[in-house]
């Protein structure tokens, strides 16, 4: 029953990020990716939210806790859990680690975005 709430969660966040990258993007416009802003930071906030209502306060159990993070967050943003990790290893002041996490998955994003549009124009 559990992946079923999962794959429900997921359709819901799929079909949220759409709709909100959309309103986004059409109401500013221009160059910059406003909708995938707006996703993104709303994504982090509902985390943040989400985490804290299940860890400091106990309000959501492990079994919601994780439709909501891994279904629902995981298919409108996984910035968001991008985000919630390297917060986790500024709160233990792991600042190497910070510093890597950031540069790691950002650098090595962007070449693995180039590589897979190289590999594309390659079929």
């Amino acid at each position: 029953m559990k992946i079923l709430w999962l794959a429900i969660a997921g359709v819901i966040g799929t079909l949220s990020r759409y709709w909100l990258g959309g309103i986004v993007q059409r109401a500013y416009g221009g160059a910059f990716p406003w909708g995938t802003f707006a996703v993104n930071m709303t994504g982090c906030f509902l985390f943040g939210m989400v985490w804290a209502a299940a860890e400091d306060r106990m309000l959501i159990g492990a079994e919601l806790r994780a439709i909501l993070l891994v279904g629902f967050m995981g298919a409108f943003t996984t910035f968001s859990s991008f985000i919630f990790e390297t917060g986790q290893l500024i709160r233990d002041s792991q600042w190497a680690l910070v510093a890597g996490n950031i540069m790691l998955q950002n650098l090595t994003g962007l070449v693995m975005f180039f590589l897979g549009i190289y590999a594309g124009r390659l079929l």
